[in-house]
């Protein structure tokens, strides 16, 4: 069992800090636990309740109502809330409840349900996504285990998977073609693996070369296939101290492609491009690039 500090719930709910003592205290929600240093601290099952509450309270319940109700009430209306509404906001609520509980069936249910509305590139981009980014950055502050961490990142990880295997490849001729990979010591392959099935389900071609490949496997991967793109991601990796160094070193290795960087060590940071590089902010960013570089078809 984790524990959590208040503004550990904070981050996970959403729900300020100062509104949950008031929660607390006027509608005697939760009960902080006490260590033995009198520090306040809260469970799993104090999370999952916030978690629910904050739900509910978005969606237009009453605090005072929803203190009234049971553990099981709260919950069958937590499920019609998801079954019924499409915010982002309440599906990513309801994907960080499945992976607290380590259930599997509630997030497949989660990801099928968006799927059927909304599409898989569309899931993908405006839940799964905003999620993971979420979830790792609350991992690297102590927030989600590492446990909880790897049990969600694989299960998304087979959905892409599974997505990708059911693409029909037909890699159209004229068309670009992207080399993916991972710089040295990079094992998180989420948002990389992703933007495969998107280059994919476009008709261009992909040399998916993955985890932490290193950098003269990649030259002498170029050196013989000359890819119009090049696409990294750098998320998590302690490997590389000087990241402008690393980039300086990619712009001058590959003069001739278009090198697309991306994650959360490159995006939000000031660091010196060279003209052949572009940095990807966003999924829903490159999948505007993406569409940008389809040639229209001209109808006879």
């Amino acid at each position: 069992m984790s524990n959590y500090s208040i503004k550990d719930l904070e981050h996970l709910t959403g729900v300020k800090a100062h509104t949950i003592r008031i929660w607390e205290q006027r509608y005697k929600l939760i009960t902080p636990k006490r260590s033995e240093t009198n520090i306040r601290f809260y469970n799993d099952s104090d999370l999952k309740l916030m978690l629910n509450v904050s739900l509910l309270n978005n969606n237009g319940f009453k605090i005072s109502k929803i203190a009234k109700l049971s553990q099981d009430e709260i919950h069958d209306e937590v499920l019609k809330v998801v079954e019924t509404n499409e915010s982002s906001f309440d599906q990513i609520s309801a994907l960080t409840m499945a992976m607290l509980e380590f259930n599997e069936s509630h997030f497949e249910q989660i990801i099928a349900s968006n799927i059927l509305k909304k599409g898989f590139e569309d899931t993908m981009i405006n839940i799964v996504m905003p999620f993971m980014s979420r979830i790792g950055i609350l991992w690297l502050t102590g927030s989600v285990s590492p446990a909880q961490e790897h049990f969600i990142s694989n299960l998304v990880r087979q959905k892409i998977i599974v997505a990708t295997d059911a693409q029909i490849i037909e890699n159209q001729p004229d068309q670009p073609t992207f080399m993916l990979f991972l710089p040295e010591g990079e094992l998180h392959e989420i948002s990389l693996l992703f933007a495969a099935y998107m280059i994919r389900a476009r008709g261009f071609r992909v040399i998916y070369l993955g985890q932490s490949l290193p950098f003269n496997e990649l030259k002498d991967v170029h050196n013989g296939f000359q890819s119009e793109y090049l696409l990294t991601v750098s998320t998590s990796i302690a490997q590389i101290s000087d990241m402008q160094k690393y980039i300086d070193k990619l712009g001058s290795a590959f003069p001739d492609s278009k090198i697309l960087l991306t994650g959360r060590q490159i995006v939000g940071n000031d660091y010196k491009m060279h003209d052949n590089m572009e940095v990807i902010p966003s999924m829903q960013y490159f999948m505007e690039l993406l569409d940008s570089l389809k040639e229209p078809v001209t109808v006879q």
